[in-house]
């Protein structure tokens, strides 16, 4: 079976359509075959995710850094929990775990779970998909940032268009 990493808020956002469009990603993925992995969490757009995928039947295995959050943010209900040392262990773990990675809207944390894996991805440490989860237009502005970096040469087209942009979850998961 193969697993997809999701990464994404802690938080549920200010629009209802972004736990909306996570539910429909979690049973995607079921659909599709394939398991979740991700950060651990019971609420926000994490928790959305991964109830989905097991109200659907599915396989979550979350992991969680020991200690950090403490036991009210720790999802108790799913397939797997691994815990791990550091939150540095925590994304290794998650990759290793992983056969591609699905950024959903989120905040700080989730910007740098994506651009870790996409760095990675540029310098040959890791080759597994990148999907980008545009729900309402969530990143457009960051979208044209990246672009910018292209058109000023700071980054090849070739590394921009390794992430997989779309606004429907259904068609991204089968993209990846």
């Amino acid at each position: 079976m193969r697993r997809l990493c999701a990464f994404c808020g802690s938080r549920v956002g200010a629009e209802p359509d972004f736990v909306a469009a996570a539910q429909s990603l979690g049973r995607s993925l079921v659909i599709n075959g394939c398991a979740l992995v991700y950060g651990g969490g019971c609420g926000g757009m994490m928790g959305a995710v991964a109830d989905a995928v097991l109200e659907a039947g599915g396989e979550v295995i979350g992991v969680v850094p020991a200690g950090l959050f403490g036991d009210e943010h720790v999802h108790t209900g799913l397939s797997e929990l691994k815990e791990v040392g550091s939150m540095a262990e925590r994304k290794a773990l998650m990759t290793e775990l992983s056969d591609g990675f699905v950024t959903l809207p989120g905040g700080l944390g989730t910007l740098d779970e994506l651009f870790e894996m996409w760095a990675y991805a540029q310098i040959g440490l890791q080759a597994h998909p990148l999907g980008l989860l545009n729900t309402l237009g969530y990143y457009d502005h960051l979208l044209a940032f990246l672009d910018s970096t292209v058109a000023n040469g700071y980054v090849d087209d070739r590394y921009r268009h390794l992430l997989i942009v779309d606004n429907h979850p259904d068609r991204l998961v089968q993209r990846l």
